[in-house]
């Protein structure tokens, strides 16, 4: 925890007992009033009680040992369990207006989390921060760390699956059997599907472009989708290339609008990641990435179309700049490239 190591101002700011906790202090005696000093000033920091002696500091320890004269060392006969405790507890949290965490607060935290943290931050240790904050500023106490680990995956599993059914409802059946064919599915949203979808065939000019369209990713592959595009290689001394810089370019530029022709094939709406942050998004397509087909065909329909859509949205626009770059490259080594004034004087 960020209370290992105190300085003295730390110390007095955080760990100093005020008038009305004397008070509450006031009538106990030897460890009983030095573990309930503890347990209040620690609540106070923190919101919460300590699990055990181990999570509080020996220096903060000491500090509140001169405050109520009682050596730091007969905390170590505190009873961390059993009614004592309890009854420490019990009146801390009245003085202090907190409550313990039932399951009714359970649900309505994640149900906030989920609506408005998990949406946007999909990283588990920042969603449960805010959980104890949430349940801080309406003075409950957090339940315990395995508790609040299930509130987080709860909240992150139910933003998601929120996310995800509002991605692939923005997509036709057409595009979503285009889609889930890049990790071998046949037909998962079914035959009635397409009418309810108002499912509509790419257009022409695509379709004509390339003479796919439920086929066209499946034959690209997703393996290829992923690839960037392999680099020219640099000039070799001896012996010389079969193919020159400008045909190997060629090449990639021909593989690289296979690819670019068949993504758009898919026809994903423009505005498919609208209100999404970017960074959920980003997260989508390396999970994409990351796992295998297999895997990605284990997942929920909604979430394996958007794992996948996220990829080919990515992917799409990263295609394009790489044709842009390769154009580039092409055309400054063509054979009808006009020479340079220094380059005719030579020849």
């Amino acid at each position: 925890m960020d209370h290992i190591s105190l300085n003295v101002h730390e110390l007095t700011e955080n760990w100093t007992l005020l008038e009305h906790e004397r008070e509450l202090v006031s009538g106990k005696r030897g460890p009983t009033r030095l573990g309930f000093a503890v347990l209040l000033k620690f609540h106070t920091r923190y919101g919460r009680f300590p699990r055990d002696r181990s999570e509080v500091p020996d220096r903060a320890v000491d500090f509140l040992a001169r405050q109520v004269r009682v050596p730091a060392a007969e905390l170590d006969s505190y009873d961390w369990t059993g009614r004592t405790i309890e009854y420490h507890r019990a009146q801390i949290r009245r003085h202090f207006g907190f409550r313990e965490c039932t399951v009714a607060d359970a649900e309505e935290v994640t149900a906030y989390l989920a609506e408005h943290v998990a949406r946007e931050e999909r990283r588990p240790e920042r969603v449960r921060a805010e959980l104890l904050a949430r349940l801080r500023a309406q003075s409950i106490e957090p339940p315990t760390p395995g508790r609040c680990d299930r509130i987080v995956k709860a909240a992150l599993r139910a933003a998601e699956e929120s996310l995800t059914a509002g991605i692939s409802s923005r997509l036709t059946a057409a595009s979503i059997r285009r889609i889930v064919s890049l990790v071998g599915d046949g037909d998962p949203v079914g035959g009635d599907a397409a009418d309810s979808r108002n499912e509509s065939p790419p257009s022409t000019a695509t379709a004509t472009a390339i003479g796919l369209t439920e086929t066209g990713l499946r034959d690209i592959g997703l393996r290829k989708i992923k690839e960037a595009p392999a680099p020219a290689p640099a000039p070799a001394l001896a012996p010389a290339p079969a193919l020159a810089p400008g045909d190997l370019d060629r090449r990639a530029m021909l593989v690289e609008i296979d690819k670019l022709l068949a993504i758009r094939a898919v026809e994903l709406p423009p505005d498919l990641f609208r209100g999404i942050a970017p960074a959920v998004v980003a997260g989508w397509r390396a999970r994409a990435e990351a796992e295998s087909p297999s895997r990605l065909r284990t997942h929920p329909l909604p979430l394996r179309v958007t794992l996948l859509a996220a990829l080919l949205h990515q992917r799409e626009r990263e295609i394009a700049d790489s044709l842009v770059e390769l154009l580039i490259s092409i055309s400054g080594r063509g054979p009808g490239r006009k020479r340079a004034p220094e380059d005719a004087a030579r020849g």
